[in-house]
């Protein structure tokens, strides 16, 4: 039988493993009817993307024109160079709570600037092959921090929503919500009207005429009827003045080291949340097509799509899930699509821009409240809480800690809970059996065949037998090496099994090492048997080597070694 072990020359080329995807769809063939497809997919998703990118970019404390920047450049980037066939890349919800604390602390150049290094960040970790470790981030983390970032971003939208008149917005939520409970004389009854008409038109579009673009006419709708009507609400050209029609010409941000360095904690954030995200987008189109995406490539593209995004005006790009999913329900190809979509909002930009000038922001509100309540995993958050109190705890301290303290914190924690908790239960699958006098089993299983019945051994209990099933690692060692600590005077030989352990790190190979200085000192002879090459190596670099102990490859070998005086062991004729 061909030995199918992974050589060296198996592994991915770096060709293999960057190679944008629009290269392979290329290579496939590219004829009038994938161009066909994508083209309708890439109008669908534009549809999708032009109400979000901006109502994104205004609740991050951006202007709507950088929305529309960064779903252009940052769009076009993704889809040009990325390692997913179907992702579509632009501001996303996810990074609202990010972007706006960080134009709070340091400005507009300071936003620019973390995205730029974010950037670089992103093809670094790209580069080193990182983006296969993002999936180890648990599941409950991922849930906890999307519902906490949900909440913020209703909460954020809770003034335009009611038309509330507040200067100067808190930014927690214990701080924000006293504010404009303060201010609730301000309410207008317009701005309330056109939300709940905006949330109402979404959810019946959804759910009467599903393939229309809900969010879309429901804002066209609004801004129909403040014009019509005369509204007193603000919209996006009383605020903002409206949006322009063409792309600023591309700078570099101020990359001075003093204002690095002030920014640096941003950056690391932003690529953090923007590697999760991404991969998360692309594993969800996987899903749903059966493909598989290059991560590592997907990573740089997000770099690259980042820098460029920056250069022109704009801020965070990552993957986003819903529009990545309306591109492959759209019947999408491959990446053109992704690349056209940005390009039909460019079109929006250079022929319609004084159109977005009356759309209302209660209506972009609305837009945003309709998207926290989809971002909240409603029957993850269920399971979550009924799988037990580890995936409850860790769900619920991500959660709490977004909400009022920070995300990166939020992930960070999440992550330690998560890890301490997998930890928990690996340790108690790790067990050690005993076994005094060795005598032959009366019952004989597949682990255990059946041996001869000896008499001597069973009159003289001189040796004693461990056998440990599991990983031996450092959440296991404590209560294995009680067990294993209990050497008595009487015995004269100590056998430990490792034939049924999978895999030994260097605190179970260092408790090793310690019984066997032990026992060697009490003059017991120390057994190793069934170890496998890989954990007789472990032994050896921790120099578990004769005279100390002994190995065999079984425990019946290392019996009959014993008995016998051979090598080494002592004799016991």
């Amino acid at each position: 039988m061909k030995n199918q072990t992974p050589t060296p020359d198996d592994a991915p080329s770096f060709a293999e493993l960057f190679t944008p995807k629009l290269i392979t769809v290329l290579r496939e063939g590219y004829g009038l009817a994938q161009l066909r497809a994508d083209a309708v997919a890439g109008l669908t998703v534009a549809i999708v993307a032009l109400p979000l990118s901006m109502a994104i970019a205004i609740a991050s404390g951006a202007t709507p024109a950088q929305g529309l920047y960064t779903a252009i450049v940052g769009g076009f980037l993704v889809s040009m160079l990325g390692g997913s066939r179907f992702q579509i890349g632009g501001p996303a919800g996810a990074f609202i709570v990010l972007v706006a604390s960080t134009v709070a602390l340091h400005g507009m150049d300071g936003l620019i600037l973390a995205t730029f290094l974010s950037g670089l960040m992103l093809m670094i970790v790209g580069f080193l092959r990182l983006g296969t470790f993002i999936k180890f981030i648990p599941f409950p983390v991922t849930v906890g921090f999307t519902a906490g970032i949900a909440v913020i971003i209703f909460a954020s939208q809770i003034k335009e929503v009611f038309g509330l008149a507040l200067e100067g917005e808190p930014g927690g939520l214990l701080e924000k919500l006293p504010a404009l409970w303060e201010v609730r004389s301000s309410l207008k009854p317009a701005a309330l009207a056109v939300s709940l008409a905006t949330i109402g038109i979404i959810l019946g579009l959804r759910r009467w005429r599903p393939h229309w673009p809900g969010m879309l006419i429901a804002v066209g709708l609004a801004a129909g009827a403040t014009v019509l009507l005369s509204l007193p609400i603000q919209t996006i050209g009383t605020k903002f003045g409206g949006i322009p029609s063409s792309l600023p010409a591309p700078s570099l941000p101020d990359l001075s080291m003093g204002k690095i360095m002030a920014v640096l904690p941003a950056a690391i954030s932003f690529t953090l949340l923007g590697a999760i995200e991404s991969l998360l987008s692309a594993v969800v189109a996987d899903g749903m097509t059966g493909r598989r995406h290059r991560s590592n490539s997907e990573l740089v593209a997000q770099g690259v799509a980042n820098i460029g995004s920056s250069v022109f005006g704009g801020f965070c790009v990552t993957g986003t899930i819903a529009r990545t999913a309306t591109n492959v329900r759209a019947g999408a190809h491959g990446p053109v699509a992704g690349m056209l979509h940005a390009v039909f909002i460019l079109l929006f930009m250079l022929v319609a821009a004084p159109l977005a000038g009356y759309i209302p922001l209660a209506a972009l509100a609305g837009v945003l409240a309709i998207v926290a309540w989809n971002m909240i995993e409603k029957p993850a958050i269920a399971i979550l809480l009924r799988s037990g109190w580890g995936e409850a705890t860790v769900l619920g301290a991500t959660f709490f800690l977004t909400i009022f303290r920070d995300l990166t914190e939020a992930i960070v924690v999440g992550f330690a809970l998560g890890s301490v908790l997998f930890i928990h239960r690996m340790s108690l699958t790790t067990a050690v059996a005993t076994d005094t006098p060795f005598v032959g089993r009366d019952e004989a299983d597949a682990a255990h065949p059946r041996g001869s019945y000896d008499e001597t051994m069973a009159a003289n209990p001189d040796v004693v037998i461990y056998r440990i099933s599991g990983a031996l690692f450092f959440g296991a060692t404590a209560s294995i090496g009680s067990v294993l600590d209990r050497i008595q005077d009487s015995h004269k030989a100590l056998i430990v099994d490792f034939s049924m352990v999978p895999f030994l790190d260097s605190t179970g190979a260092n408790m090793i090492e310690g019984l066997a200085h032990k026992a060697h000192k009490r003059g017991v002879a120390l057994w190793l048997t069934g170890a496998s090459r890989d954990i007789q190596r472990v032994f050896v670099t921790h120099r578990l080597k004769k005279p100390l102990v002994h190995y065999a490859p079984t425990i019946a070998d290392a019996v009959t070694s014993y008995r016998s005086g051979a090598d080494g062991g002592h004799a016991a004729p």
